[in-house]
């Protein structure tokens, strides 16, 4: 099992590894290396996920879910197959454990009579050093 947090663990059966060539330079070892990993996922159809979390997480995911609900990461940024395996497993779990985290709601407030009072100085002494900037006409 892949421990995620106190109450969430993946079973390895649930995620699916795939290696395939990396992208971008790399000499003659990236034409012939399949060193980069696709990991996927299935969101929607995992029992290890509760919910609330698995909402967040295909929030969370954007356009690296399909619409099938599999969340597709690849890892490229090692030269061996199992440093990016483990890479990207990483990156799935830190994905999960933000997921897990429920957001605190925005309790609304209101600026303090100072901050509103700094503020119009600020706008006062802004509008002064633009009005001394103003060429004046003959005519005044």
């Amino acid at each position: 099992m892949i421990r995620i947090t106190g109450r969430i663990s993946l079973d390895p059966r649930e995620i699916e590894v795939s290696f395939i060539r990396a992208s971008g330079p790399g000499g003659q070892n990236v034409n012939k290396v399949a060193t980069a990993v696709q990991l996927r996922f299935d969101v929607r159809q995992s029992p290890s996920l509760p919910d609330d979390v698995r909402a967040r997480l295909e929030k969370l995911a954007g356009n690296r879910l399909t619409l099938d609900g599999v969340l597709i990461l690849t890892a490229q940024q090692h030269r061996s197959q199992e440093r990016n395996r483990q890479d990207a497993i990483d990156r799935l779990a830190a994905l999960i454990r933000q997921a897990a985290v429920a957001p605190k709601a925005r309790r609304p407030t209101r600026p303090t009579l100072g901050s509103k009072k700094r503020r119009l100085e600020a706008k006062g002494q802004r509008s002064t050093v633009k009005s001394l900037r103003r060429v004046r006409s003959s005519d005044d």
